[in-house]
């Protein structure tokens, strides 16, 4: 059973689908899924593995069915945070637990840290926190890369530009910025240019999310069991490196699970991971948590 709703706040209507019963049947908080720039059908095959747990996914304003009227355009981390925080509230099941991915866990680590009673377990995977890194300003120069090569040649290009960049194994070297742009062709995807540039992965509408500055201190006392997982093919690359950082900051290793950085996601995804897999790993770490 799948519920659709709205909340209506002062700056934007933000859209959250319910999968199963709340209050919940068990007594268990409800399980939240967030994304970013990833819109809540992302967590479908996830949820899908969980069917005894009732989970809570959502669109950040702006994206997908959530709109905004507080006239910007850009992600904050800051401000998602505090929609997820009415979300929870909205609810009246709180305090959740909590998976998170991407820039959707950056979001989740905002609210951790503004709002430390909303969550009881955390599980933050893949954070892509650029400051973390010891190449930190190369790896802000890689993504301006993406960035100028989206705004020259399109979604195409900047989607390859985007794959090689995150794909890159160690830091971003004279080697990395020496290669040639790669072909979207390589990765199946078709020449031209559609003339927008409003896409919020590879546009700058998003920078505000890899650029977010961690409260460690904040993080650390707060009630919440915060978990930085991470993918096992991710070792090396980007969001691997990111995890890695970040759960040493935390005073922990990061939390292994199966797969990539969308390791949860299903075939319908294009980007295919374990979602079977990642769902009973996801129960183990829930589990040990409490």
């Amino acid at each position: 059973m799948t519920t659709t709703r709205t909340l209506e706040t002062a700056e934007a209507d933000i859209v959250y689908d319910i999968y199963g019963p709340l209050p919940t049947a068990d007594g268990r908080p409800p399980l939240i899924m967030i994304g970013q720039p990833m819109t809540a059908e992302g967590f479908a095959a996830l949820a899908s593995h969980l069917p005894d747990r009732t989970v809570v996914t959502y669109d950040p304003r702006g994206l997908g069915r959530s709109t905004r009227r507080d006239g910007r355009v850009d992600n904050s981390p800051t401000v998602q945070a505090n929609d997820v925080h009415a979300l929870i509230e909205a609810l009246g099941a709180g305090p959740a637990e909590m998976f998170a991915s991407s820039g959707g866990a950056v979001t989740a680590l905002a609210l951790v840290t503004a709002h430390p009673d909303d969550m009881i377990t955390l599980v933050a995977h893949e954070p892509p926190l650029i400051d973390v890194l010891a190449d930190a300003e190369a790896a802000k120069h890689a993504l301006a890369g993406v960035r100028d090569t989206y705004e020259s040649n399109g979604r195409s290009a900047g989607m390859a530009a985007f794959i090689a960049m995150t794909s890159w194994r160690g830091e971003f070297t004279d080697e990395y910025f020496a290669q040639p742009a790669p072909d979207p062709a390589a990765f199946g995807m078709p020449a031209g240019d559609d003339g927008s540039r409003d896409d919020p992965l590879l546009s700058d509408r998003s920078w505000a999310i890899t650029s977010y500055r961690l409260d460690v201190d904040a993080l650390v006392a707060a009630p919440t069991h915060v978990v930085i997982a991470v993918g096992e093919e991710s070792d090396g690359v980007f969001t691997g490196r990111t995890s890695a950082a970040i759960a040493e900051l935390l005073g922990q290793r990061a939390t292994v699970f199966p797969s990539h950085h969308g390791g949860f996601l299903g075939p319908e995804s294009g980007y295919r991971g374990k979602p079977e897999a990642f769902a009973r790993r996801l129960r183990e770490v829930l589990a040990d948590a409490r």
